[in-house]
């Protein structure tokens, strides 16, 4: 078995492109996929050709790994996705970018969404000013998020806010990296979305279920 970083990378070598699930390593020439290319694997050419069915199952798997998510919730997320009005694709990727974790990571107060699983389910996150330590909590318009102030100095919260001076944060929050607080001002639209992930062929791949 490989370490945490080593198995990050293959996810990203498999799908041929970065996931930045190691966040700003990923911006570095440490990067693996960088560095290796290749999808990992001695048959890794023998995947250059697939089908249709393949690259809908590979998108799926994509979106997965990019915001850190397993099986079964990924298909109650889109059974919520199809019951909501709009684009079911579009509405699934702004069910997934609209976790708390992944709001967590893009607000700059953690360097990867698996760091902020680990800050949110230890009780460092506060949403509306209350401890919230469940990663799939699903944010909402004029919520604010913050750190804990017992939390403040620990070192992962430490080592954001160093990292954080050169992070854009989307226009759907306002962020106050200083003071450790965030306010979503509104659900994303699609093309503020950055997920690697063409979500048409997600819907695609469930149809045929």
């Amino acid at each position: 078995m490989g370490s945490v970083k080593e198995q990050s990378c293959k996810l990203c070598r498999r799908e041929k492109q970065k996931l930045f699930l190691k966040g700003t390593r990923c911006f570095t020439d440490r990067c693996g996929i960088e560095r290796k290319p290749a999808p990992p694997g001695q048959k890794a050419k023998m995947r250059l050709i697939e089908s249709e069915y393949c690259l809908q199952l590979r998108e799926k798997q994509k979106a997965k790994r990019y915001y850190g998510i397993l099986e079964k919730q990924f298909s109650n997320y889109y059974k919520q996705a199809v019951r909501k009005k709009g684009i079911t694709g579009e509405v699934l990727l702004q069910i997934l970018e609209t976790r708390l974790d992944n709001v967590i990571y893009l607000m700059g107060f953690s360097v990867s969404r698996r760091q902020a699983k680990q800050l949110i389910s230890h009780g460092h996150i506060a949403v509306n000013d209350k401890k919230v330590d469940i990663s799939s909590y699903k944010v909402k318009e004029g919520q604010t998020i913050s750190i804990m102030p017992a939390s403040r100095e620990i070192a992962p919260i430490v080592e954001a806010k160093e990292s954080a001076g050169s992070l854009i944060s989307p226009e759907w929050m306002k962020v106050d990296i200083a003071n450790l607080k965030g306010e979503i001002l509104r659900i994303p639209e699609r093309n503020e979305i950055k997920a690697p992930v063409n979500e048409q062929m997600i819907v695609e791949l469930y149809s045929k279920v």
